[in-house]
């Protein structure tokens, strides 16, 4: 049932002209095995519960998006990357906001949400949003390609987070930027502390940005870059978990982008 959903989804998205387009690929016959030559993550890892983190409406009320896109400086004709996409809020809104030029790869590492996602851009004639399945340890984008890479309240899902981080640094284009969306609590609460996320960054070679306290999104927003050489896997060191971070030290930390 499944397969059949997806290769009708990929018909139908061709018949569309191919501008959106879904990746079903069957991508674990060649995944690479986690935690090869990566150190395991000191931190328990919180369980997907549901594709959605709020409803729409309420977001919107808060113009959570229109925040989180506005500090991570997403412009019109960018290439951007929503990891963790779910059911497709930001999906959507940037689609608006890269515009036609601009181009979304929208990817999750549940089928099903998949599916749905893809459904949605085909309804809503999304011809700038491309969407994918993920891996949990590999987000499989193509290299210096991405402007942002956006990880909204999903970061503490991720059971592999240095082979992930490390996986991921080839697909920001020069200059591009991860941004990452979370609560600052402990990650089987379903957050992130802060100094936790900053260091587990650090040790596959990203540097912070800036990080700013967000209460429309529920917690903080986080922006990273790639600087230097990225490590070999067996030279990352684990962080230790427990850390957190209070908004006012947060804010002594922000830099502007």
């Amino acid at each position: 049932m499944r397969s059949g959903l997806a290769l009708l989804l990929t018909m139908a998205l061709a018949a569309c002209g191919g501008a959106a387009m879904i990746d079903n690929k069957a991508q674990d016959d060649d995944a690479p095995a986690p935690h090869s030559g990566f150190p395991a993550a000191d931190r328990p890892v919180a369980t997907i519960l549901s594709p959605r983190w709020s409803t729409e409406e309420a977001r919107d009320r808060l113009n959570e998006a229109g925040q989180v896109m506005d500090l991570a400086g997403i412009k019109p004709d960018m290439t951007v990357a929503d990891i963790g996409a779910g059911e497709g809020y930001y999906t959507v809104r940037l689609s608006a906001r890269v515009g036609k030029k601009g181009r979304v790869v929208a990817e999750d590492i549940v089928p099903e949400t998949r599916d749905y996602l893809a459904t949605r851009v085909l309804r809503e004639k999304l011809d700038n949003v491309s969407v994918r399945l993920g891996l949990p340890a590999d987000p499989r984008l193509p290299e210096n390609s991405f402007d942002r890479v956006l990880m909204v309240h999903m970061y503490h899902e991720i059971e592999s987070p240095y082979e992930f981080l490390w996986r991921l640094r080839p697909a920001l284009a020069p200059g591009g930027q991860a941004v990452v969306v979370d609560a600052n609590r402990p990650t089987q609460d379903h957050g992130t502390p802060p100094e936790l996320l900053k260091c587990e960054f650090a040790a596959v070679g990203y540097s912070l940005v800036s990080i700013k306290p967000m209460p429309s999104a529920g917690g903080y927003i986080a922006i990273f870059e790639a600087r230097g050489e990225r490590p070999e896997p067996s030279a990352i060191r684990a962080c230790r978990s427990g850390k957190t971070a209070t908004p006012a030290s947060m804010a002594r930390e922000s830099k502007e982008p």
